[in-house]
């Protein structure tokens, strides 16, 4: 039997107006969580155009949020617009984050955005901090022990140390925490820990194998489960630091 032209006509429509939702955040630059990254013969591949999409769109967010906070009658109001300023924040990193996979590892990569030339884990942190609208030395944070990254934004008192302790011990704690986004460093490493309510991602540099930005499960974040040593501490969950972000304000190396 021969499909009607009219039912045929609105199943193509459909099928159209679906994988433009899906894929929206790749015709508008917004940030889409989940969606999906470059594959080129099943290997991801950095992205620098959407990166740099997202990178304006991190200004340009900053700045409207940052007017309707200054312009704010109330604390109430004013906290509603941190609130958002987190919200955003916790969407627009990862995906940002996502843009660098598959960027080469090197001890001395000092790249300043995704694509062939390589970055070294403290470079990957402090650029796409840097691009995401905080206002920091890249080139001086990049080059710190990790515990002086996370001192860079947070008070000793928000962040959390664990040395010598197992890794089931250490995720079932982390898992307790405030969701959002997480810098961690390690023995000799630094990267960043996305969780969520469901669980927590390993984003980072990597100078293990596949030598390259990855995004890791709990289940596979080798080099997480292997160091002796983690520190780390939420970004998006400390106030002042969502208020600097807002502000604009410097974030002063120590």
């Amino acid at each position: 039997m021969r499909p009607n032209g009219k039912i045929l006509f609105f199943v193509l429509l459909a099928i159209v107006i679906a994988g433009a939702w899906v894929f929206r955040g790749y015709f508008t630059g917004a940030p889409t969580p989940g969606s999906p990254a470059i594959l080129v013969k099943g290997k991801r591949i950095p992205d620098p155009d959407r990166y740099a999409s997202l990178k304006a769109e991190a200004e340009r967010w900053r700045g409207v949020l940052a007017e309707k906070h200054r312009s704010a009658n109330s604390q109430a109001e004013r906290v509603k617009v941190e609130d958002e300023a987190r919200e955003f924040l916790n969407e627009i990193l990862p995906a940002m984050m996502d843009c660098w996979m598959g960027t080469p590892w090197n001890f001395h990569g000092t790249a300043a955005g995704p694509g062939e030339k390589p970055v070294a884990c403290g470079y990957f942190v402090a650029t796409l901090l840097k691009d995401a609208g905080f206002r920091v030395d890249r080139f001086k944070l990049a080059k710190q022990p990790s515990q002086l990254i996370l001192r860079t934004f947070l008070p000793k008192s928000a962040m959390t140390l664990r040395a010598g302790v197992p890794y089931e011990t250490f995720t079932r704690e982390l898992k307790r925490m405030a969701p959002g986004i997480r810098i961690v460093g390690l023995d000799t490493h630094v990267g960043f820990l996305v969780c969520r309510e469901d669980g927590f991602r390993f984003v980072h540099s990597s100078g293990s194998k596949p030598w390259c930005v990855v995004d890791e499960s709990e289940e596979h974040a080798e080099v997480l489960k292997k160091s002796s040593y983690r520190v780390h501490g939420c970004l998006t969950s400390d106030p002042e630091v969502v208020r600097g972000w807002l502000a604009g304000k410097t974030f002063r190396v120590p």
